[in-house]
């Protein structure tokens, strides 16, 4: 078991989904858990309650509008004024499919912004912290589209592949900062393919009207049409593969990005 007491991670878009079960995972580690992500006050206390009885020491809510870089800068100040972070997941992430002819500008901003360029403002902040204390860990939620295209992606397929670049750049930058007793500094990726969450939701939908509105068979269709296992993945798997990652036994793992896809990517 990898022991995380004493780290502090922040996870952006942690109230829900893939971000939430990383988060878990985390705390079940012993992470403190620095909450971020769009959510009432209720949600909140319930995801922070949440994660102190998964084994978190602290859970708190930090606010933060990823598409604004000076409110990411305060959201990275007062984390870092927490004692953190050890740990970044940048995970939050938007998505919206449409033909690139009819794709709307400020979508295409909105999804870049999200995706990519507030993934550059938390890294920018945190790895030079990383690098002084002698352990960090960057582990970016990427996507399978980060390493291949589909149609009425533009703005996410481009985010997603930049994002694995950038995570390249910083990794190689950070390559030999930090202490490996300690566990040294590493950037990586994870991509996951269809994966159980609410983000490919309108995707089921829309393909629900083709088969008389079953649920079951528009989701096997669009295993069937991507994913070789013809499996969904679990948000908990990828919450124990960030674990992983943060192992000091890890500290040679770093430019990586990973698939988590069922074949998707081997094809």
């Amino acid at each position: 078991m990898t022991d995380l007491t004493g780290k502090t991670a922040l996870v952006t878009g942690s109230v829900q989904g893939i971000g939430l079960s990383i988060a878990e995972a985390l705390a079940g580690a012993g992470a403190r858990i620095a909450v971020h992500g769009i959510a009432g006050d209720a949600q909140i206390e319930e995801v922070c309650t949440r994660l102190r009885d998964k084994g978190s020491p602290q859970a708190e809510f930090f606010p933060g509008d990823l598409r604004q870089p000076d409110r990411i800068a305060a959201l990275m100040e007062a984390v870092v004024a927490w004692g953190g972070a050890d740990i970044l997941v940048n995970n939050a992430g938007v998505q919206h499919t449409e033909w690139l002819s009819k794709m709307p500008a400020e979508t295409w901003d909105t999804i870049l912004a999200i995706n990519l360029s507030a993934a550059f403002h938390t890294m920018q902040a945190a790895l030079p912290v990383m690098a002084e204390r002698g352990y960090g860990r960057v582990i970016n939620i990427a996507s399978v589209h980060g390493l291949v295209a589909s149609k009425q992606k533009a703005p996410y397929v481009a985010a997603k592949h930049g994002l694995i670049g950038l995570s390249k750049v910083a990794a190689l930058e950070y390559a030999s900062r930090g202490d490996r007793s300690k566990g040294g500094v590493t950037v990586n990726c994870i991509c996951p393919g269809w994966t159980n969450t609410a983000i490919i939701e309108p995707q089921i939908q829309e393909r629900m009207a083709a088969f008389d509105g079953d649920r079951d068979a528009a989701i096997a269709d669009m295993l069937k049409e991507k994913q070789p296992s013809l499996r969904g993945s679990d948000p908990s798997e990828i919450g124990s593969l960030a674990v992983w990652l943060c192992a000091p036994l890890a500290h040679n793992v770093t430019g990586a990005a990973i698939p988590v896809d069922g074949g998707w990517t081997a094809q």
